[in-house]
């Protein structure tokens, strides 16, 4: 029994052997590498009037390689798409004329790879600005109460003065603000009224209406004499929660009554809020300021503030460096407009007694 054992022990060493002797002959499978890729892209409407295109952005874009099973397709940096088709269609946004780098990569079954690029200029037409909110200030009465709201007082007791030693004390009185022949007329006034020698109205749309970029138009007649201090201008909807000015200001437009004819524009952020050194700020001469109309006008971007009176170019802001600690024009903003008297580096005229600031309309144009 222990002999027919040994034997069969030796008889399975040997198959053992043989099986492991067999391995030795298996081969690693064979790499294919993709070649001769192509690629080729046609712009839409393309042609020898329109070489960069018919302004859609539209491309099309065909691959092909030998031994290929799959493409991927990039555009820039985005994201690349693949599909087993070689077939990629895609849309340019940048308006103008810009140029674009466009990446192949051809994959074979193995998963090797190989690619190429192209660069190509595509034209895109501008789009048009769209009017997306306005006041037309059409309606006699109170102002629209969807629209806009009040600040009341001066600002006390916490901020008195509104932080700039103003006199007046604001209302929403008609004495003090109302539309009236299709024009929105804030009033400023010399009276006694809460404490205060003057009155006024202050107007806003936080919490009704703010906007990030765009291009604002307001038509305004400005107020006369010497005290007053009218203002076209934005705070940051976020004032409530960074305060300022880290929230942001964007002043379309300041006037002040003792520097008759000079109308300025301006920024304040946490790099620079009033009165900075080296800084520049825009400022105009107007000497019809307070008896014809004049449209004030921001242009708002991404990169840009440009400040515009009657479609004239006056000032831009468009720093070098911009990060979130020092360009806050990223966020949203609401309006305000007002009337100030006085301020703690001027005085009032003892003589004054009123003076209005009309407004035809207020629009906002945005591209949708």
């Amino acid at each position: 029994m222990f002999k027919n054992i040994y034997y069969l022990l030796q008889i399975s060493f040997v198959v053992f052997l043989s099986c492991s002797a067999g391995g030795d002959s298996i081969q690693e499978p064979q790499q294919i590498i993709p070649k001769n890729l192509t690629l080729n892209i046609v712009v839409s409407g393309a042609d020898a009037n329109n070489l960069n295109g018919d302004g859609t952005g539209k491309i099309s874009c065909t691959a092909s390689a030998t031994d290929a099973t799959s493409y991927g397709f990039k555009v820039g940096n985005e994201a690349e798409v693949k599909n087993t088709s070689g077939e990629f269609q895609y849309t340019c946004t940048y308006e103008g004329v810009n140029e674009y780098l466009v990446s192949v990569f051809a994959y074979s079954s193995t998963g090797n790879m190989i690619s190429g690029f192209q660069k190509i200029s595509v034209y895109v037409v501008p789009k048009t600005p769209q009017l997306v909110w306005s006041d037309e200030f059409n309606t006699d009465g109170a102002p629209d109460s969807s629209k806009w709201g009040y600040d009341i007082g001066n600002g006390c007791p916490s901020n008195c003065g509104w932080g700039n030693g103003e006199k007046e004390y604001y209302t929403n009185r008609t004495d003090n603000v109302k539309v009236e022949n299709g024009v929105l007329k804030i009033i400023a006034k010399k009276e006694n009224y809460e404490g205060f020698e003057y009155t006024s109205a202050r107007l806003l749309t936080k919490g009704k209406y703010d906007f990030t970029y765009g291009r604002v138009e307001v038509r305004a007649k400005l107020p006369s004499g010497s005290g007053t201090w009218p203002a076209i201008w934005t705070l940051g909807a976020n004032i409530s929660e960074v305060g300022w000015p880290s929230c942001g200001e964007i002043d379309i437009m300041e006037h002040w009554g003792y520097n008759p004819g000079i109308i300025s524009s301006a920024t304040h952020k946490p790099s620079c809020s009033g009165g900075c050194a080296n800084v520049k700020v825009g400022e105009t001469t107007i000497n019809d300021y307070s008896t014809e109309f004049h449209v004030y006008t921001l242009e708002w971007t991404e990169t840009e503030l440009k400040f515009l009176i009657d479609d004239t170019y006056l000032y831009s802001y468009n720093p070098a460096v911009k990060n979130s600690s020092t360009w806050p024009f990223n966020k949203p903003q609401f309006f305000i407009l007002n009337v100030a008297m006085g301020g703690s580096w001027f005085t009032i005229d003892p003589n004054f007694t009123e003076s209005v600031m009309e407004i035809d309309y207020i629009r906002v144009f945005q591209k949708l």
